[in-house]
């Protein structure tokens, strides 16, 4: 009996943090208390967070920061790409705690290993970034009011374009969230003609399609080169990287493995697509 119920209160606690509470509440634009640093969120959609870490000196802008909380499957992970550090990879923490307090660990990372995010209330947290034996340093940040009036202050491009940044997606900083796909060569080394002539004029025409849909933006060829990668797509109005695996499916020379993928998560700017209805007066022929 003692070992049912332990194995029931494992479950009960898996499945609790699988629920986990994801930490939204850091949209907006948070100020650190006493400096002019920052941290700015964007919510993509209900399932990432993306933000930067920036400073205001003499009035101009330093980014040091990019920051991305993602929900995958159940894991909840925070990346960090810091300008100087790292050669400009990201470093991932994982989220292992939930509430009003948000702790995302990495034990294999130099420093820090922790960053914690506590909700002191909807308009003020406490930050603390912590090494293995909870040293570090902390600082609590304030959320800064939006003042909406007749002419939105918030807007510092005297050429901006609501509508059109609405149309397009765009997040303040006319950004956008995309995968980036890098095609490569498959595994199927089948020699019958039939099947491969039929397997790339498909993919030809499915490159079309998607663009027609709305869903490919960007789709090339790359030259030769030691990696066997053959070309890239960028694909547009995806949420999940599940809902691009299979949309991918749907090109016959992936499903039938000549072409095989990797795929990544792409920040870009949301004007991309405009140039589509340019591109289509410029080809005299199609392959």
């Amino acid at each position: 009996m003692k070992l049912v119920l332990t194995f029931t209160i494992i479950a009960l606690a898996n499945l609790t943090f699988s629920q986990a509470t994801f930490p939204d509440f850091l949209q907006g634009t948070w100020k650190m208390e006493n400096k002019e640093i920052y941290e700015h969120w964007d919510k993509l959609d209900n399932k990432e967070l993306k933000g930067i870490s920036y400073r205001i000196n003499d009035g101009q802008l330093f980014v040091s920061e990019y920051l991305d909380i993602i929900q995958k499957n159940n894991e909840i992970i925070y990346t960090a790409i810091v300008l100087d550090q790292n050669q400009k990879e990201g470093v991932e923490f994982k989220m292992t705690q939930t509430d009003s307090t948000f702790i995302f660990e990495n034990a294999y990372h130099d420093f820090p290993k922790k960053i914690v995010y506590q909700k002191l209330s909807d308009t003020r947290i406490f930050v603390q970034v912590l090494d293995e034996k909870q040293k570090g340093y902390g600082y609590g940040m304030t959320k800064q009011c939006v003042v909406t009036t007749e002419q939105d202050t918030t807007i510092s491009n005297p050429d901006y374009d609501m509508a059109l940044a609405e149309k397009l997606g765009a997040d303040d900083y006319g950004m956008k969230k995309y995968f980036l796909v890098i095609l490569k060569t498959g595994t199927n080394t089948t020699a019958e003609k039939q099947l491969i002539t039929e397997s790339f004029r498909g993919h030809l025409d499915n490159i079309n399609k998607l663009v027609k849909d709305g869903k490919l933006v960007v789709a090339g060829p790359l030259g030769k080169n030691e990696n066997s990668y053959r070309g890239i797509f960028i694909l547009n109005n995806i949420n999940t990287i599940e809902e691009a695996q299979d949309l991918l499916q749907t090109d016959p020379a992936i499903k039938n493995s000549f072409l095989d993928y990797e795929i990544f998560n792409w920040y870009g700017s949301a004007a991309l697509p405009e140039y589509l209805p340019v591109s289509d007066k410029i080809w005299k022929s199609n392959p």
